[in-house]
């Protein structure tokens, strides 16, 4: 059996590449019978599949270690060809839907990868590839420069992700030192941050000027493939978060507020829930690995198998250490069929969070890995959130585990958190709706509408002088505004499904698990309103949604007598 540090990389030949692929294309469309079309589209997916291998593979490895210099100087080699990649791939779908085999081929696989295809054709020409290179540079300089950080705090030197306990410390003072030390960071290095960022905005709309687009709004959406819904459609799901999840978040912090003995929430007191602390795993990451590999055991006999399949394969990287990049992500190395579980383990709750989170995307992909179609791997980005959400409340039960006499703590600030997400995330996304609507902005009139959208979504926010984050700065440390332009909006509408999950496993544990294992095992084979109806969940653009189901939620953390815990 091999183990992720075996899986093997090998630069590809473009050349080489590109001469094969155009081979097989050109046996795609002389195809005289349908059995002739899928096999070359057979032979055309497995080399799709072989450089997207590659390419994730250098991903995982540059990530790991920043300072690793084979791996960077690979990254530096795929930001460059990615765009040539992208090129062959439209290539490939402007026949595949021009096929005389279409109707056929849609019987066996379904409209959603025709849907995908068409988007995939608008968003690219090779007229835009050296700005799509550019775009791929300045994304990876800021996630570099992030992985740079070493903060220096009480006389020892930290990642950002290693600073996070220090947010939730008991002592107020230390909690403060923190957050500032953390601020700190990115107000040293703002000007930076402010030149990628411009950078990046006027690039992306110059790329879709190009493409015949207004702005990079729309471009924005069909590169996220957001087949049936549209921007109207998350106004309406924004206007349910102000009216309903703004004022619930309000209330939920003066009770946080109260519960921890102060008089008014700091920026650096919203992470710290309980005044007694918050909840923390007992053991360590091992000690977490072994108590996880028990509870996916007793989960199901189909998270047992996967997760016996990670742990033997090695497909976990989860400490946090120096010259790691920041976050967690779950990606899919195609060629072994193995999901790949990155995170920044730091000693917090966040650790169990991830060990649920990024597994439920793992999970996922490992029950839709034999989608003969690499665009049915994972669904779109908003439906693969609610694999990931969804998996966090399953799994309930069994954090006496990780927490023991911090149980109930956990899964009440786990469950307070979700609420207190969605307006944060709804601002993020609103955000970028304005940069990208008005591309000429200056960095500080960016700071600008980032402080009013603070005033409308997260009006508890008091930054207590601290100048940077009262500039409208904080939006800085969120990669996602960086790397993929509206992913963001994705987690909240994915949150909203989870919490009726987390209502219907309540109910009916055995129904609600079933409904999940038939969500994870469709992938991607359906647009994300597609994928909610064979769920039985609800819209969240459906007016109502999110009162009745935040309802539920908002009765249970009633119920709870938060200041004994």
């Amino acid at each position: 059996m091999q183990t992720f540090e075996n899986y093997t990389y090998e630069r590809p030949n473009m050349e080489a590449e590109k001469e094969k692929f155009h081979a097989l294309l050109k046996q795609f469309k002389e195809a005289s019978s349908y059995k002739e079309a899928t096999e070359a589209i057979e032979a055309i997916n497995k080399q799709r599949s072989t450089l997207d291998t590659m390419s994730n593979l250098v991903h995982i490895r540059a990530s790991i270690d920043t300072n690793d210099e084979f791996y960077q100087k690979e990254r530096d080699f795929f930001d460059e060809v990615g765009p040539e990649i992208a090129e062959l791939n439209t290539e490939f779908y402007k026949v595949l839907v021009s096929s005389s085999f279409r109707k056929e081929l849609e019987n066996e696989w379904g409209t959603q990868l025709f849907q995908i295809a068409d988007y995939q054709i608008k968003a690219f020409s090779p007229e835009v590839m050296n700005l799509l290179q550019e775009e791929n540079k300045l994304t990876s300089a800021y996630n570099k420069l992030v992985a740079s950080a070493q903060v220096e705090f009480q006389g020892d030197t930290y990642t950002l992700a290693q600073l996070g306990p220090f947010a939730e410390h008991k002592d107020r003072a230390v909690r403060k030192e923190a957050m500032n030390a953390s601020a700190g960071f990115f107000a040293e290095h703002a000007d930076k941050f402010d030149e990628l960022y411009d950078k990046l905005v006027k690039v992306r709309h110059e790329i879709a000027v190009k493409l015949g687009y207004k702005n990079f709004v729309e471009l924005g959406y069909i590169r996220m493939q957001r087949i049936d819904y549209n921007a109207e459609m998350v106004e309406v799901f924004r206007k349910q978060v102000r009216e309903v999840l703004v004022p619930l978040a309000s209330k939920l912090y003066k009770k946080q507020a109260e519960r921890i003995g102060i008089d008014k929430l700091k920026f650096y007191d919203v992470n710290f829930d309980f005044k007694t602390g918050n909840a923390t795993p007992k053991g360590s990451p091992e000690w977490i690995i072994e108590n996880g590999k028990q509870m996916y055991k007793e989960l199901s006999d189909e998270t047992s198998e996967f997760f016996q399949f990670m742990l033997d394969r090695n497909l976990m990287d989860l400490e946090a250490k120096k010259g790691k990049e920041a976050g967690g992500y779950c990606t899919y190395i195609e060629d072994y069929q193995s999901p790949f579980i990155f995170a920044n383990f730091n000693g917090t709750s966040g650790d169990i969070d991830v060990l649920t989170h990024e597994a439920g995307h793992a999970f996922q992909v490992y029950s839709s890995r034999g989608f003969a179609v690499p665009e049915y791997l994972f669904p779109t980005l908003e439906s693969a959130e609610i694999h990931s959400m969804s998996m966090e409340f399953f799994t309930w039960p069994w954090m006496e585990l990780f927490f023991k006499e911090d149980t109930e703590k956990y899964k009440y600030a786990h469950l307070a958190s979700g609420i207190h997400f969605i307006p944060y995330g709804v601002a993020v996304d609103e955000f970028q709706h304005l940069v990208y609507e008005n591309p000429e902005w200056t960095p500080d009139q960016r700071k600008q509408a980032w402080k009013k959208l603070e005033e409308t979504y997260l009006p508890h926010l008091d930054y207590d002088g601290n100048a940077y984050l009262e500039a409208g700065s904080y939006w800085q440390r969120q990669g996602h505004i960086y790397d993929v332009p509206f992913y963001y909006i994705d987690y909240t509408l994915a949150q909203i499904c989870a919490f009726q999950f987390w209502k219907k496993s309540r109910e009916n544990q055995e129904q609600a698990w079933e409904d999940y294992l038939r969500l994870c095992k469709l992938g991607g084979s359906k647009s994300f309103l597609g994928l909610v109806e064979a769920a039985d969940l609800r819209s969240p653009f459906e007016e109502g949604t999110v009162e009745e189901t935040v309802e539920v939620i908002e009765k249970w953390l009633d119920s709870v007598d938060d200041k004994a815990l």
